[in-house]
């Protein structure tokens, strides 16, 4: 897929690959900083994985935005640090991490990858997708239809812990 706006030049939407990873990795800590950041090799396993999804937001091979994410099981929530563990059967989109480089906020590339993530998941029959938020995006999340589910184990309940204290799994149901 390829946009473009009046101002900006074309950008693409395209899978995420391990030749973004340099990429990936300046827009996280752009976003994050030192203390959510996630190493290049937890994402590099990430994307050996056969149920992950991702995607990025490219303009030439400058990397954007990205959003990593992964076919999973309502409930079960990825920790901070975490790989994208194989589930069976999957019935969920899994949103680890989405971030647009901050020079880039307000373009709409966040909209873009959820948007073109969710078509995918509901064309390959996911029934729900679901998600951590962290740092305040809890309104933002709302916005786009999720709404506060609680873990349903304590393992999942401590794996929503590593992202700290105003984390919160949440989810929605597709189509």
């Amino acid at each position: 897929m390829r946009f473009s706006s009046p101002d900006q030049p074309r950008w693409s939407l395209e899978p995420l690959t391990a030749q973004h990873l340099d990429g990936l990795m300046q827009v996280q800590l752009a976003c994050y900083g030192a203390d959510f950041m996630e190493s290049a090799a937890l994402y590099a396993e990430r994307l050996a994985s056969p149920v992950q999804c991702s995607l990025v937001v490219v303009q030439g091979r400058e990397v954007l935005a990205y959003l990593a994410a992964y076919r999973s099981v309502l409930g079960k929530v990825t920790p901070l640090h975490g790989g994208f563990a194989c589930a069976s059967p999957a019935d969920t989109l899994y949103l680890h991490d989405m971030a647009v480089a901050p020079a880039r906020a307000g373009e709409g590339l966040a909209s873009a990858l959820l948007q073109a993530m969710l078509q995918q998941a509901q064309a390959d029959g996911l029934r729900y997708s679901a998600l951590v938020s962290v740092m305040g995006s809890q309104p933002y999340w709302q916005r786009k239809g999720y709404a506060p589910l609680l873990p349903w184990s304590a393992q999942e309940r401590d794996a929503l812990y590593s992202y700290g204290g105003d984390a919160q799994y949440m989810a929605q149901t597709l189509g």
